[in-house]
């Protein structure tokens, strides 16, 4: 891969975290008290502290831990990967357990329901397990399961820059209703978990291929 084609990873990354981190960055503002840039929410009125947990933390674990895929980076600032890295892990946690923090305590968002609840509380569990695994892969010195684990964790908080357009081709398609946001919103994660998947294997299948085409060159000699 060359430094032009390496440098498209974060890039990419990054403009895929643009909206809800434009969105978040709104919302942090109505709640400190500035000019109302998004539609407001009464829910988050009462009790702002899980909202500016997760907004927080989510702002800087998209931005950051976008570089962290960058294999270029990881060769020539080894030091800055893994110190960054333990702080990812701590928003990567943050973001996570704050998700689930909004889901049990405001009440359902007009228009969505049980299934999103559902979908919500799974995935937010999936990233946090996935950070923790993360973490004790690297520790043991399992490279390739903390590469893992973390893909699948960063590929579940971008949801929802693939939910602004799961959900906004959806309902020009199909309309809106509880049970389709909730399948909209559910198909955002689950597109990035198919991602992380086809990321996490696609090395394995080149070497698989090289070794067969090396045996192959070699029975053929």
């Amino acid at each position: 891969m060359t430094r032009r084609t390496d440098w498209w990873v974060p890039v990419g990354l990054v403009l895929l975290a643009a909206i809800p981190v434009l969105a978040g960055t709104g919302r942090l503002v109505e709640i400190l008290g500035g000019p109302e840039l998004i539609p407001t929410d009464a829910r988050f009125a009462a009790s702002p502290a899980p909202v500016v947990v997760h907004v927080v933390s989510a702002i800087g674990y998209a931005l950051l831990g976008a570089f962290q895929f960058s294999a270029g980076i990881r060769r020539r600032h080894p030091g800055w990967h893994r110190r960054t890295g333990r702080i990812l892990v701590a928003l990567g946690l943050a973001v996570a357990l704050s998700a689930l923090w909004m889901t049990l305590v405001y009440p359902h968002k007009v228009g969505t329901g049980d299934l999103l609840y559902v979908f919500r509380l799974l995935f937010a569990s999936g990233m946090a397990t996935s950070t923790i695994l993360g973490l004790a892969a690297i520790r043991r010195r399992d490279i390739a399961q903390h590469r893992a684990w973390m893909t699948r964790a960063y590929a579940l908080a971008l949801g929802a820059g693939t939910q602004a357009f799961t959900v906004g081709f959806g309902e020009a398609l199909f309309g809106s209703g509880v049970v389709r946001t909730g399948l909209m919103m559910g198909a955002g994660w689950a597109i990035n978990l198919a991602v992380a998947e086809w990321v996490i294997r696609r090395p394995t299948v080149r070497r698989a291929r090289r070794s067969r085409t090396g045996t192959a060159l070699v029975g053929s000699s």
